[in-house]
Formats: C-alpha cells, structure tokens, sequence
C-alpha cells in the first residue's frame, strides 16, 4: 500500500449527522475563516442517520402557558431514571429555546399552529407538549437547514466516504485520525489541533432495530480502542413502536397525535395500572416497552407469519385521514410500503426495536472527552449519540435527542474553536511512525489472509446474540451466556475473519469487516456493564434484580479496554445539583 499521507485542518469535525453540521455552523458563524475545518463522513453528507429522526425537538417555547425550563429538566431527570447528570441538563433545556429559534431564521419549514405560532406536541414523558416539529420529518429538516447555513461560508472541507478507522490519544492529548479515502482505497491521517467525535450511535448491534446499515458503533469503538472511557454502555433504549417486520421507526410523534397501542384483544393496555396508568401510551419509552413485551409474553400479541416476531397494533385509525396526511405523512408511506398496511384503515405491527444508546463516549458536561481520572483529553470532543454528558441516564426522553444534538454541537463547535485559535501549528504533534505502521497493519491486514469466514456471519450472529440475551428484559444466567458468545465471536474474528475482494479501492468488503470489528469491540462493553450492574434503572432491567438500588448504584460506570477480551469498570459520582432521586411513577 502507498504511504500514509497527512491531511491537516485546524478541527476535525468526525460524522456529519445533526451535531457534526451544528458544531461546524458554529465554528463558521463564530470564527469564520480564522478556522480550518474538515468534515470526515463516511457516507455522502446528507444521507448521515439523522435525517431519519422523525418526531420532534424538545423546548421550552411558550412559558406562558405552563411550560418551564424546570419542567423540562424534571421530566428529563426523573425520565433518565435519575441517573442524568443534572447540570448537564440545564445547560441542555436553556440553550434549547435558542435553537429552535435559529433554525426558524435560517429557514426551517416547522408546523404551525393556526394562528402561525410554532406547533408543538406531546411525547412520552414530557409534562408538557415541548416537541417542536416539521411534520413527522423533523431530522431531515434539521439536516438540510444545517446544510444550506454552512454552504453559506468559506474555509471548510468536506470528506464524503472516508472511513475513520482509529483516532490517537497519547499522553493525555488527541494527535491526530487515521481514515480511509474509499475512492482511493487509501489509509490517511488527519492532523489537527481539535477533533469533534460526532460519529453517532451503535443500533446494528441488535438484530431488531430503527437504525440504518450504516450505525455500527464506530465512534464508540475507536474511542474505546484509543483508551477513553466508554461511559454507561448497558444503557440500550428501545424504541416501543418498529414497524414489523423491517424495523423501522414509526415515530413517537404517532402516539402524541393520540394513537392507541392495543393488544389482540383490543384492549389499551398501557392504560393498566401495572403500567403507566396517568401516562399511557406517552409514558417514558423503557416503561412502554416493558410492558409491550410483558403483553406478548404472557400471550396478548399478534405472530408475523413469515418471521415468526411477535408484535402489537399500534391504531392510528381514530386519528382521521386528514390529520394523518398534514401531522403523520411519513409514517403512513413507511407502513404502507413496509408493512402493506394503510394507517388511515387498519392498526401498524408494532414491536420494540433499538433505537439509542444512552451511554457513549465520557465527557463532562461541556463535551469535553475525559479520561478514567475525569482529566480532560487536550484537543478532543464527543457530541451527539456518540457523547455522554450525560443528559439522558438510563432512559432518554422522545425530542430529547436530536435536542442534544443541536446543543452539544454548538457547545463543541465553540470550544473546539477556541483551543484551536489558542494553539500554535508547530505545537501540534502528530503520531510516530510506528503507530501508523500498527494501523496500516490493521486496516489492510484483513486483505492478506486467504480464507476463513466472512464478517457478515459473524455479524449477524452478534446480532442474534445481542438480540437474544440483551434485549428489553435481561437477567444474569442469560447475559453470562451472550457475554461468552461475544468472546468467541471476537476470537473468531481475530483469527478467520475473511474479506474476498482484495482491491483497495471502493471495499465494501473491507468496511464491513471494520464495521463488525467495531460491533464486536462494543458488544464486549455493554455486555460486561450490564452484567455488572446488579439493580433495575431505566432501560436496563434484570429480572433477577427488579429494583432501582440507589445506595449502590447511583453511579456510572466506566468501561476501559483491558487484553483482549477482558475490560476494567471503574465508577463515577452522578451530579446531583437540583432534585434527589425519588420513587419514579407514571
């Protein structure tokens, strides 16, 4: 292979979803050209997973009629199961209101209230209707808004189909990233003062999921591997409603519309008192869920005939076509196409799918990358899914996503900025020549070999693993299991993992098999955390540990790498500033 060539910006945005355009706006609107940024993305910019949000943005828009930023830090902090750090909360819920107000000047079509206002709905968990929104496409808008504002200044670069494969950490300071130019089918490394990891999250590690092919946990993974702290990895959300039998998410925005979820005997169940009696079907997503599946356990679901999954209705019928067309039109296009059924006339099957990880890379509350002693790593960021602040605990809020996306964009942006502008170019550092023969070694190795078995088995038998052991309900003799799968699926890897195409250029192949590489260095965190976390919090329930225990668990947990197989847990204190935990009832 050709020597590995140097790439130099002043940051480094990695992932151009909803935080990585929101960080580089920041950066441009702020600094303009005083600021070099490049943009690394290993898809075409606009087709990153954001675009797939659907429901809404939570903010507080109108105090005047109830609403409060207080309320909205409640709700998140009693959603999160206590377990949000609750400064990071604040600053979240504060700077909110301002970003639906920006995306409205640079010319976000959001729904209207009839006298013009800017609508908003409710969603599961929210005391208040706070989901500001552009139909059921509000990702997608927020994406192209983003776009067009950063077409508008200079000094920027964008990297479509560059594949990160590690970023390096040495002595406490970020040097540089190593990535693939696909087109080339060459390894480069990006030099620069600040990198923003904005990688996403990692859902195609189950194998019923709302995320596209695409979301494989990189930005964890090459974290992980650089020795920065995965924080709360066992923190999985489930999604209540994926369509079935493709997955995909029909959005919570569905049911803030009022839709009904109804088992086979056509009963709203969620309106039972061993759910969430005053909530209903908008109570906090891990409690749907919970009782979604409980329904199909103890027999109440309807079976896909040609998969076999077990599912729900979810009725949107009631709702009328009219309201359906102006408030849900994507969801009945998905249901139609996916499912062959017509929302306007019969209920959508409906199961829980993976949908977020609440957990990710640590940092503070300013999204500044942090080591296992809480010391920042010079030079380095994290925001969006990839990032944990953290804002949403053991269970994130619905709108409380793309939420976050925005403000730790430009939270990072800023201050990326600023430590890029306080540097000198000769300070920056980059990696010795032996570490970028290890890398090279790495990411082409996988050509040299011969035989053995091709990654997407390995893949998809993670993903049955994860699917099976680690799902809406868990227990200890289950996880043990998935957890010695996991083991010698990444012995298996290591020793047999195949790629047929040899060609450099254009290796889908190749991406697959760091894609799974990725996969299997996640799965390793999440299963040992959720193992070790012997209590019930939020998304993560153990029916042989079916209570929150506050006294021993009111904690983070940290994942470190440790040889091959093995990890080391170490904890850190949730920031409680404004209210102590309490029983958590809807």
């Amino acid at each position: 292979m050709a020597a590995v060539e140097t790439i130099y910006h002043d940051v480094v945005i990695l992932g151009s979803g909803i935080a990585g355009l929101r960080a580089a706006v920041e950066i441009k609107r702020k600094y303009g050209e005083k600021v070099d940024v490049g943009i690394v993305s290993k898809l075409q910019l606009m087709r990153s997973h954001s675009v797939s949000a659907e429901g809404g943005t939570a903010a507080v828009l109108y105090p005047d009629e109830g609403d409060s930023f207080a309320l909205h830090a409640w709700d998140t902090i009693k959603g999160s199961d206590f377990l949000a750090d609750q400064d990071a909360v604040w600053k979240m819920v504060k700077l909110m209101p301002m970003e639906i107000v920006l995306l409205e000047h640079w010319g976000l079509p959001w729904s209207r209230r009839p006298d013009g206002r800017i609508a908003q709905r409710p969603f599961g968990g929210h005391s208040h209707p706070r989901a500001t929104f552009a139909a059921d496409k509000t990702g997608f808008y927020e994406m192209q808004t983003l776009y067009n504002k950063l077409l508008q200044y200079d000094g920027w670069e964008r990297y479509d189909e560059w594949f990160v494969t590690n970023i390096v950490v040495e002595d406490g300071v970020y040097k540089g990233v190593y990535a693939i130019n696909l087109r080339e089918g060459k390894l480069y490394l990006f030099k620069s003062k600040a990198a923003i990891i904005a990688m996403g999250g990692g859902g195609r590690l189950f194998n019923f999921t709302t995320y596209a092919h695409t979301v494989t946990g990189d930005g964890y993974a090459v974290a992980f591997r650089a020795g920065v702290p995965l924080k709360d990895p066992e923190f999985v959300q489930f999604h209540p409603t994926g369509i079935v039998p493709a997955g995909i998410l029909i959005t919570e925005g569905a049911r803030g519309e009022g839709g009904y979820l109804l088992n086979n005997k056509g009963e709203r169940f969620m309106l039972r008192k061993d759910c969430a009696p005053t909530k209903g079907e908008l109570a906090p997503r891990d409690i749907v869920s919970r009782c979604m599946i409980r329904e199909i356990l103890e027999g109440r679901g309807f079976k896909h005939e040609e998969t076999g999954l077990e599912y729900l209705h979810l009725d949107l019928r009631h709702l009328g076509e009219k309201k359906i067309n102006d408030r849900l039109p994507a969801v009945r296009e998905i249901a139609i196409r996916y499912a062959g059924v017509d929302p306007v006339e019969e209920p959508i099957p409906v199961r829980p799918a993976a949908h977020y990880t609440m957990g990710g890379i640590h940092t503070d509350s300013d999204y500044k990358v942090l080591d296992a002693e809480g010391r920042w790593i010079r030079g380095l960021f994290a925001a969006g899914e990839v990032a944990a602040a953290s804002v949403h605990g053991a269970n994130r809020l619905g709108s409380n996503s793309t939420a976050e996306c925005l403000t730790s964009g430009r939270i990072t942006g800023v201050l990326a900025a600023e430590y890029a502008l306080s540097i000198r170019e000769t300070d920056v550092r980059e990696p010795s020549p032996e570490r970028t023969r290890r890398e090279e070694d790495w990411v082409w190795g996988l050509l040299r070999r011969e035989s053995g078995v091709p990654s997407y088995e390995i893949k998809r038998e993670l993903r049955n693993t994860m699917g099976k052991y680690f799902y809406v309900f868990r227990d200890g003799d289950g996880m043990q299991t998935g957890l010695s799968r996991i083991i010698e699926l990444r012995k298996r890897f290591r020793e047999s993992a195949y790629v047929e195409d040899k060609d450099p250029i254009y290796n889908t192949d190749l991406v697959a098999a760091l894609e799974t590489a990725n996969l299997l260095d996640v799965a390793l965190a999440v299963a040992r955390a959720a193992l070790n976390r012997t209590e019930s919090r939020g998304a993560h329930y153990r029916l042989d540990y079916p209570k929150r225990d506050d006294e021993n668990w009111l904690k983070h947990t940290l994942v470190l790498p440790y040889g091959e197989d093995d990890v080391t847990i170490t904890y850190d204190p949730v920031r409680v500033t404004t209210w102590k935990p309490v029983e958590r009832k809807y």
